[in-house]
C-alpha cells in the first residue's frame, strides 16, 4: 500500500480506515470551526489541527468529516502549494468535486460555502474546477452572492447540469459555466479536459456530489455516480499531489445561533433518525474505501 489516508475527526463521523493516522479534535474546536467562523479563529484552530498531521508527501486522501467542515480545504490546500514550492508560473490545479460552486460570499470570515473564493486569490493556484454542481446556487437568483471577480479573471470553471445559467452568458461568463444536459455528458468533457492537461493536482471531494443512492450526506445531492467519479480519477491518474474528503453524515446542534439559522438557510438537512444514520455512516464507511482505492492509482510520483 502506498500513501496512508488521514482522518481529521472532526464530528466521530469517519469510520476506521485500513492504516489510516487520525487526529481527534475536542468538542470546543469542533463548535468553533464547524460551518463557519472568523477568519482569525479559523486560522488559529486550524494550526491547532494540522499540528498533528504527516508530512503532505506521505498522505494520503485526507477525510475530515461533515460537508460543513470543507473550509478546512483551503488550509490543506495552502499546506500543499507551500511543501512542494507551487508559485505563480508553476501553479497547483485544485479540482473540486462538489453540489455547491462554494465560491459564495461570507462577510463574517469563511465557511463551507465560500472557501473556493479564498483558495482563487492563492498565487500558487493556476485554476479551480468545480465539478458536479446541480444546486440552485448558480440560478439567477443566487447570482449576487457569488464572487464573480474570480470568474471573470478566469480562476474559476464551474461544470453543471440541470440550472438555468444564462445570466452569466449575459453578462459574459459563459466560458466559466460549463453547462450540460447530463451528468454523463459533463463527466466525459470533463475527463477529456483534465486528462489532457498534466498539471499537478490536488482533488476535493465532498460526497454532496453524488446522488443519494450512492452516499448519503446532511446536504441536497447532486447526481454523479461511482463508475464516473472513477472515470474523474482515472482522468488526474498521475497528477495527484494532494485530497480531501468530506461529506460524512453527522448531526449538530450548534449552539451561536447565527450558525442554526444560517445552516438551516442554506437547506442543510438534520432530521436524520437514529436508524437511518447508522444505515447511512454504514454505507459511507464502504464508499471511503472505495475513495482510498480509487485515489491510490492516481498519487504522482513525488
Amino acid at each position: 500500500m502506498g500513501r496512508q489516508p488521514v482522518v481529521l475527526d472532526t464530528d466521530d463521523s469517519v469510520a476506521v480506515l485500513e492504516g489510516e493516522t487520525r487526529v481527534s479534535l475536542s468538542q470546543a474546536w469542533r463548535e468553533c470551526v464547524r460551518f463557519g467562523s472568523r477568519f482569525s479563529s479559523y486560522r488559529q484552530q486550524v494550526a491547532r489541527a494540522t499540528a498533528g498531521l504527516p508530512c503532505v508527501r506521505e498522505q494520503g486522501a485526507l477525510f475530515m468529516g461533515s460537508g460543513d467542515f470543507h473550509h478546512l480545504s483551503l488550509a490543506l490546500v495552502e499546506r500543499c502549494i507551500k511543501d512542494y514550492g507551487f508559485s505563480e508560473s508553476n501553479g497547483l490545479r485544485l479540482v473540486v468535486l462538489d453540489n455547491h460552486p462554494d465560491n459564495m460570499r461570507f462577510p463574517w470570515g469563511i465557511h463551507c460555502g465560500s472557501w473556493v473564493a479564498h483558495a482563487a486569490k492563492l498565487k500558487g493556484i493556476a485554476h479551480i474546477h468545480v465539478i458536479g454542481i446541480t444546486s440552485g446556487d448558480l440560478g439567477a437568483a443566487h447570482a449576487w452572492e457569488h464572487h464573480l471577480s474570480a470568474l471573470f479573471k478566469g480562476r474559476i470553471t464551474y461544470w453543471c447540469t440541470g440550472v438555468n445559467t444564462r445570466w452569466a452568458s449575459r453578462i459574459g461568463l459563459s466560458q466559466r459555466f460549463r453547462q450540460f444536459d447530463s451528468e454523463e455528458a459533463l463527466v466525459a468533457a470533463a475527463v477529456s479536459e483534465l486528462s489532457s492537461d498534466r498539471t499537478a493536482t490536488y482533488l476535493s471531494i465532498d460526497k454532496d456530489v453524488f446522488a443519494p443512492d450512492v452516499v448519503r450526506t446532511n446536504w441536497d445531492q447532486g447526481q454523479m455516480r461511482c463508475e464516473q467519479f472513477d472515470a474523474l480519477v482515472a482522468a488526474l491518474s498521475g497528477t495527484l499531489v494532494g485530497s480531501d474528503v468530506t461529506g460524512e453524515i453527522s448531526t449538530w446542534h450548534y449552539k451561536a445561533a447565527w450558525k442554526r439559522w444560517l445552516s438551516a438557510a442554506d437547506g442543510q438537512d438534520t432530521g436524520a433518525s437514529h436508524a437511518e444514520l447508522s444505515e447511512w455512516q454504514h454505507q459511507q464507511a464502504l464508499f471511503n474505501q472505495h475513495i482510498v482505492a480509487t485515489l491510490e492509482r492516481a498519487w504522482r510520483c513525488n
